[in-house]
């Protein structure tokens, strides 16, 4: 195995393969720990965990909504993140969720970007991770968020905004550019006061910063958001607790590929204007 690990990625020094090994940084999609010696398998998935000096504890909780042998549902706080990356690695909800509940398999069936509150779903057994995947892929998931952002008379709604998203600059935000359509957002209003509106929105594909991307567009830009329509707060700069992104993931339904049940989880959380 360490050899192909070598032969994979070039970069990274013989000694710092047998260090992260040593640490039990590396491990198969088991939970088996991959050393030096170990035979090289195809098609296996290897994690890497590797480990910070110091990571400072994001001061909010999940909340636990769900769970059963094949799924755990629950509500992410704002700022957390779903996975490991970048200066996150122990303070992410994945972890929290399999230290909490003692299930080393689990596994995202979809994401929510950091920034963003609602629902997520794990998978629990390694083997129907596909099955629900192919959801996804299929489109056959309805999800629903709730947002806050400025009101504009002039709008009609409902309304349906579709157009083609693809990494922006820098590289961390996304844009609209010419071309067939990737992506596409039904937005409605649930509430009006003053200046400010409180919408539904319904994502029917799942572009990264897809809401995101097209409320600005539509010249409504959530309320606290730090990368659009303009970039307020550079990437790795610390958040600030008291401002999270007006963004809820509120709703997700879909007929469970497993059991044949109609599932649907529901955020307790909700925005208010």
């Amino acid at each position: 195995m360490q050899a192909y690990l070598l032969q994979r990625f070039p970069a990274i020094a013989e000694a710092e393969w047998r260090r992260r090994m040593a640490g039990l940084e590396l491990l198969d999609e088991f939970g088996v720990a991959v050393t030096p010696e170990r035979r090289y398998q195809p098609h296996i998935r290897l994690y890497y965990y590797r480990s910070l000096a110091h990571e400072t504890r994001i001061p909010f909780d999940e909340v636990l909504l769900f769970q059963d042998a094949h799924l755990v549902v629950v509500h992410k706080p704002h700022f957390l993140p779903v996975t490991a990356g970048g200066q996150y690695v122990q303070e992410v909800l994945q972890v929290r969720l399999k230290r909490r509940l003692q299930i080393d398999t689990l596994q995202p069936i979809h994401r929510i970007d950091r920034e963003t509150a609602g629902v997520v779903v794990f998978c629990v057994q390694a083997q129907e991770r596909d099955a629900y995947h192919a959801l996804f892929r299929r489109h056959a998931v309805q999800k629903t968020y709730q947002a806050i952002a400025p009101w504009r008379e002039a709008l009609s709604f409902p309304q349906t905004r579709h157009s083609r998203i693809v990494r922006g600059e820098p590289f961390f935000r996304q844009c609209e550019v010419a071309g067939t359509p990737n992506a596409q957002t039904e937005v409605d209003v649930l509430e009006v006061k003053g200046q400010r509106a409180r919408y539904r929105l319904a994502p029917h594909t799942g572009q990264k910063h897809q809401l995101r991307v097209h409320m600005a567009a539509l010249g409504l830009a959530l309320e606290n958001d730090p990368f659009y329509p303009e970039v307020r707060r550079a990437q790795g700069e610390s958040d600030d607790w008291s401002r999270p992104l007006q963004l809820l993931a509120k709703a997700i339904s879909f007929v469970d590929p497993i059991t044949g049940q109609q599932r649907l989880f529901e955020s307790p959380q909700e925005l208010r204007l």
